[in-house]
């Protein structure tokens, strides 16, 4: 009965991604690039705000979180793509395997959760800009945010938990180009049925819930914006959640696309994937950037402090 229990295999063959043979140079060199901006670009974002103390606000104390959130999903599985790609490495230990299976659906979920605490930052913003600072003070967005980061690590833990606690005799080839549980239960050499419930209901349960939060709060956002009798104001108004809005459709919109057309190809399946995986931590600190006259202050500001130190 022990013999059942043991974890025969202790390393995973990564199979990375398909029909890119040929390829691993010009795919190093762009996947280099865009984990490189994404470093600098969440460093800049969460540098700019802790220097400048007018920035010092719920909305950017939650921007920091998902910056941190950006850098952690970044470096889940592009570092060793990036070793597969150019030294042709592809194996990964069990121990790398079970820590990308960890941070990836650590992660995901914090910055699921985060999106929906932020729709709600933005709703009491803007419908009940009186009671903003009382309602959102800093207890309230502490625990917003500590509540999110370790509700996500024991759920984490658990689909951890539940997947490598699986016997794996071999093969251990896993046909992606990542360890998720979905391709590595795949090869274990016993029932799989739990874990694989447990994870469908948790992709499902878990973005749906947020998705309708979020929902629910635009809603209400959009009913208050049109009450408003000034069009400057109404043009304001949604200029603040139109950052957040792009943010949540580029999280969103990769899982809805993958979840809703189960007949997509594994090639098509991938590139979405990495889509979400490697590009939009990228492209969050721009989109925040680019629309936001405060960070790009701090940003100036920033670069301004610098250059006088030199």
């Amino acid at each position: 009965m022990e013999m059942e229990n043991l974890t025969v295999v202790s390393e995973f063959i990564l199979l990375g991604i398909p029909n890119t043979e040929g390829h691993e140079t010009i795919l190093f060199v762009a996947f280099l690039a865009f984990y490189l901006c994404t470093l600098l670009g969440n460093l800049l974002i969460l540098s700019a705000i802790l220097a400048d103390s007018r920035l010092h606000t719920p909305m950017y104390f939650f921007l920091c979180n998902l910056s941190v959130v950006d850098l952690g999903f970044a470096s889940i599985s592009t570092p060793k793509l990036l070793v597969s790609l150019w030294a042709k490495s592809r194996t990964i230990s069990l121990g790398g395997c079970m820590a990308q299976v960890f941070f990836y659906h650590f992660l995901s979920n914090t910055e699921c959760l985060l999106c929906a605490v932020m729709a709600f930052d933005r709703y009491v913003a803007i419908c009940h800009p009186l009671r903003y600072l009382i309602i959102m003070n800093w207890r309230v967005c502490t625990i917003l945010a500590a509540g999110t980061w370790i509700t996500n690590s024991f759920h984490a833990t658990i689909l951890t938990s539940l997947t490598f606690t699986l016997p794996y005799c071999g093969p251990n080839v896993v046909d992606y180009y990542f360890c998720d549980i979905f391709p590595v239960a795949k090869l274990a050499c016993a029932d799989t049925y739990i874990i694989e419930t447990v994870t469908f209901t948790n992709a499902g349960v878990v973005p749906m819930t947020c998705f309708f939060l979020i929902l629910l709060s635009y809603v209400r956002i959009f009913y208050s914006i049109l009450k408003l009798n000034s069009a400057e104001r109404r043009h304001k108004a949604a200029s603040i959640c139109a950052s957040h809005l792009t943010v949540v459709t580029l999280f969103f919109g990769p899982c809805a696309l993958v979840y809703t057309q189960p007949r997509l190809s594994k090639a098509l399946v991938t590139a979405v994937q990495i889509s979400a995986d490697v590009v939009t931590p990228m492209l969050n600190p721009v989109i925040y950037t680019l629309r936001n006259k405060e960070v790009k202050g701090a940003l100036r500001k920033l670069r301004g402090g610098q250059m006088t130190a030199r």
